[in-house]
């Protein structure tokens, strides 16, 4: 399992277990200056609303925009770097709902921070518009949320009374075969995605993130799409789905609805959220995009 797959599990198991919502302390003091991000998706949002340019830090896993090749790596969800953190002098860090360590350590250094909570697709919006509450650019921030709200009615528009298909979406499985199959389940902003998209998940009744299959029940919830994220980085090959062909009697396998879409913006629950939702919408229903 790749790092960066780890870490995407780790929050879904950490979002199932439950934790704070997100939050900033002290809230009314003057907006911050330099700020580190943890958090992909938020460093995303950062740039999106105005505030990249006060960004001295990011993860390990930051790779958009290409701004942030620049910028210092302070670790992740699972390593933050602290001591390095804290030479940088934020006066905001970006951190994950289940970091209770660091907060423990930025709240003994009077640094201020924000809490990320990895939830469902109405998630994005909202930190958004808390972001700008605390940055002082809620104009940015409320232009960002309201156009991918937009944008996601128009998605939901343009497949409605479309059949819903049933959608196997893959989020990772061992390479060149059908072992260790990770799928989505029938929580978060990915479920949700999927759903405006005018497509019914397979584990749509499984009410957490990911799901791990075996293929005889894949073959009982019989697919009519098949949907392979590839991110982080992933070398794809022409072969990549080949795999499925083992399944003939699968509805996608048979109709040749086996598809693979490439890139972080499918996995990153940042400001391109609706851009991803457009891909998904594509794949599932093409007559209504022509």
């Amino acid at each position: 399992m790749t790092k960066r797959l780890l870490h995407l599990f780790v929050l879904a198991l950490l979002v199932a277990a439950g934790g704070r919502s997100s939050s900033a302390a002290d809230a009314d003091a003057a907006p911050p200056r330099r700020i580190v991000s943890l958090v992909p998706a938020v460093t995303q949002m950062l740039y999106a609303i105005g505030a990249g340019p006060r960004l001295v830090a990011v993860s390990n896993y930051d790779r958009e925009p290409p701004e942030v090749a620049q910028l210092a790596r302070v670790g992740g969800l699972l390593d933050p770097d602290t001591e390095r953190i804290l030479a940088l002098r934020p006066d905001l860090v970006i951190v994950y709902q289940a970091q209770h360590e660091l907060e423990q350590r930025l709240t003994q250094a009077h640094i201020r921070y924000f809490e990320y909570a990895h939830k469902d697709l109405a998630n994005v919006s909202s930190t958004l518009r808390a972001l700008g509450d605390v940055l002082g650019t809620r104009a940015g921030a409320e232009r960002v949320a309201t156009g991918i709200e937009a944008k996601l009615r128009a998605i939901a528009a343009r497949v409605a009374g479309l059949p819903r298909p049933r959608v196997l979406l893959v989020i990772s499985r061992d390479p060149q075969s059908l072992r260790n199959i990770y799928a989505d389940g029938g929580y978060g902003f990915l479920h949700d995605m999927i759903a405006i998209a005018g497509g019914r998940e397979i584990f749509d009744d499984v009410k957490r993130e990911n799901v791990q299959p075996s293929t005889e029940l894949i073959l009982a919830r019989r697919p009519e799409v098949i949907i392979e994220l590839r991110y982080g980085g992933a070398v794809t090959r022409p072969d990549d789905l080949a795999p499925w062909q083992a399944l003939p009697s699968l509805p996608a396998v048979r109709n040749h609805r086996v598809y693979e879409l490439v890139g972080d913006v499918f996995v990153d629950a940042g400001p391109h959220v609706a851009e991803a939702t457009e891909q998904f919408a594509r794949t599932i229903h093409p007559e209504a995009f022509k």
